[in-house]
């Protein structure tokens, strides 16, 4: 009996706490602190400049036939399921592809997910710095001719609470109800 109830304390002692978040909890990396990239809307933009908002940060492509799409109606639907929140976030699209993906072309493409949206693009060396920061793998895949390339790239999303420190991580396929319950936590200051 004595057994049986020492085993019950060490497996109840090996539970622990449940997780405060739904998404990969990052508190404690020492990289994503920066990025410096042109805006769609013509606007040279930091994460700085979006201290006080919770900001969701997306790597893609504008003709990425299924994650970036999924992804971004994913995203659209969390800021709904927000409701007034939505207003304290901000939702970054970064281009992996800054060859094909045109200030113009992010300009028709990110803000039809949602008007508040904000694509951002630089040059090669820029993208790769940027992609660096965030450990961001990303590589063009030839396609039927060299302007049909495709590219494989990481699909999850990263997430700065509104001091504009880096804090989650959410898998490709998080639904937009766990990640807004995460979102409410981070903006009432968890």
């Amino acid at each position: 009996m004595r057994f049986l109830l020492l085993c019950l304390v060490l497996l109840l002692g090996a539970c622990g706490p449940a997780p405060k978040f739904n998404g990969t909890d990052l508190k404690d990396v020492d990289w994503g602190r920066e990025l410096a990239l042109a805006g769609h809307d013509g606007k040279s933009h930091t994460l700085a400049e979006f201290k006080g908002r919770a900001v969701v940060l997306f790597f893609g492509y504008t003709q990425c036939p299924d994650v970036c799409p999924v992804t971004m109606g994913s995203l659209r639907e969390l800021m709904a399921a927000l409701g007034a929140d939505a207003q304290r976030v901000q939702v970054l699209f970064v281009t992996v592809d800054p060859e094909r993906d045109t200030p113009r072309l992010l300009a028709q493409y990110v803000p039809a997910f949602h008007p508040s949206f904000l694509g951002l693009y630089g040059d090669a060396a820029a993208t790769a710095k940027v992609a660096a920061e965030f450990k961001i793998f990303y590589r063009k895949q030839a396609g039927s001719d060299p302007a049909t390339y495709t590219v494989d790239h990481t699909a999850g999303a990263y997430v700065f609470d509104p001091s504009g420190r880096l804090r989650l991580y959410f898998r490709h396929g998080e639904t937009p109800q766990r990640m807004g319950e995460d979102l409410r936590r981070l903006l009432a200051g968890e």
